[in-house]
């Protein structure tokens, strides 16, 4: 469940507007899954209540518009109205937002060390960057209204945030994500979106039609994420997939979060280009050559995403040992959690004589290196960077703020490069198990994470999406399979 929800201390109460969408550990997003759950239930609200709740299985219902009907009706053309206007305001904070933190991350990684005479950051640096970052998030989660945000462990998003709680989101993100916290900003910019969606709702005079909140909120979170996923395409599958709807519930949901996503990417990418800021967006600038996976890809490719999945998965359940271990003292531990994190990546860079930097952070820069030129990349320095970023990430997971997807995907990278030296298993086919597997087992969406895969892939995408789609699905299955194996663990000590 989100940590952000109506019982938060000095709340709002986002429920009026945008439902309880608490995030589940499958990555499910507050606002869609609320919009989903609501939407089975038939509620009415915004103009499209009736109908599109009834008709959820794809069948109609006697004495309910047809799907026609609703999308012609002028409650839902106003709705995609509302969703463009939602979309260039949210863009252009989420552009704000993005342009400060690589702005803090290279004055904290580039230009201060630097002007400490060194050449990169030394192995030390992140010792005290990650104390810092400890101290100044730990007054955030335990005073701040909405505690900087739901913890990551918990998937992509919590509940919609109100008014109050947002700034604690955004001050947590931009005060710690460039110190090093090995988290992404995904998290952050999708509660941005989403409070800024139910902001507008609410001087609109919306507040009154929970469907049409509901909407907005989830156009607001894919506008914030498309900016850095990829583009619209990668953000609109996930908030629909997210959601779990089928039938016209699809495309009443579908229509605004992508008019929203494509006009927010549009601003973003234009500013972007404006400005010349970095805009941070995952991306690959260069793949390995392109092969059409053999059958040696596919005889290595299935084993390497079955341990992906555990190797991810595993570091992913670390999130919520450090989440209780965290809750007892939660000022002090925040700091210890930082402190650790800090001596993991240390650690990294001690052991391999590398730059702590590529171990630190989100991961965003230190995938498009490993794909650019993998053969670079000794296999000891690779495994050694999934076991300390996957711990540093495990301990963030629970401890720290921030979104979960970008870590894990470099962990996915790392370790399917790693096993690109087996006979017959090329760079590029391992490149693609790592991608897909990792963001299925954090995410718990295989088609968006297939999607994410071939857009990063580009023109590779094509002989690689049979590898893509299986690796998806294998992803998807091992995390499932091991959850319930630790829920029936959880369950036997519990009657003991």
């Amino acid at each position: 469940m989100g940590t952000n929800g109506p019982g938060a201390p000095g709340g709002e109460p986002a429920a009026d507007a945008g439902g309880p969408g608490g995030a589940g550990t499958d990555g499910t997003t507050g606002a869609a899954g609320a919009y989903g759950r609501a939407a089975g239930s038939g509620a009415a609200g915004s103009g499209t209540g009736s109908a599109a709740g009834a008709a959820g299985s794809g069948t109609e219902v006697p004495g309910t518009p047809a799907l026609r009907d609703v999308l012609r009706s002028p409650a839902y053309l106003r709705l995609l109205g509302l969703s463009v206007l939602v979309g260039v305001p949210i863009a252009l904070a989420c552009f704000l937002f993005v342009s400060l933190q690589h702005a803090f991350q290279h004055g904290v990684w580039e230009t201060l060390p630097h002007a400490l005479g060194h050449d990169r950051a030394p192995w030390w640096w992140p010792l005290p960057a990650l104390l810092l970052a400890g101290l100044l998030l730990a007054p955030i989660v335990t005073r701040v209204p909405g505690g900087g945000g739901h913890t990551p462990v918990h998937g992509l998003g919590g509940a919609p945030l109100g008014p109050r709680e947002l700034p604690g989101v955004v001050v947590a993100a931009l005060a710690t994500l460039p110190l090093g916290v090995v988290l992404g900003p995904e998290a952050p910019l999708m509660a941005l979106g989403s409070g800024l969606a139910l902001l507008f709702v609410r001087e609109s005079r919306r507040a009154a039609q929970p469907r049409a909140a509901m909407v907005l909120a989830t156009s607001g979170s894919t506008a914030a994420i498309s900016t850095i996923l990829g583009g619209p395409l990668v953000a609109a599958v996930m908030m629909v997939e997210a959601a779990g709807l089928a039938g016209p519930h699809l495309l009443v949901l579908l229509l605004p979060c992508l008019l929203a996503s494509g006009v927010g990417a549009l601003v973003f990418t234009g500013f972007g280009s404006w400005t010349g800021f970095s805009i941070g967006a995952l991306e690959l600038p260069t793949v390995p050559p392109d092969m059409t996976p053999d059958a040696g890809d596919f005889l290595w490719g299935v084993p390497a995403a079955v341990l992906i999945g555990v190797v991810v998965t595993a570091a992913h359940r670390l999130g919520y040992v450090s989440e209780a271990w965290t809750a007892r003292n939660t000022a002090v531990r925040t700091v210890l959690a930082a402190c650790a994190v800090g001596a993991l990546l240390t650690l990294y860079a001690l052991l391999t004589g590398r730059s702590p930097e590529e171990a630190a952070l989100s991961g965003q820069i230190t995938i498009g290196v490993i794909a650019a030129d993998p053969g670079a990349w000794p296999v000891a320095a690779l495994l050694t960077l999934v076991v300390c970023k996957g711990l540093a990430w495990g301990i963030c997971l629970g401890a720290l703020r921030g979104g979960p997807i970008f870590p894990a995907v470099l962990l996915g990278t790392a370790l399917g490069i790693a096993c690109a030296g087996l006979p017959g298993f090329g760079a590029t086919p391992a490149l693609a198990v790592g991608m897909t597997t990792a963001t299925a087992v954090v995410t718990r969406l295989p088609v968006t994470s297939s999607v994410l895969a071939a857009l990063l892939l580009g023109p590779d995408a094509a002989n690689q999406m049979p590898l893509i789609a299986v690796c998806a699905v294998v992803g998807f299955v091992v995390a499932q399979l091991l959850e319930r194996r630790e829920d029936a663990k959880g369950g036997q000590g519990a009657g003991h």
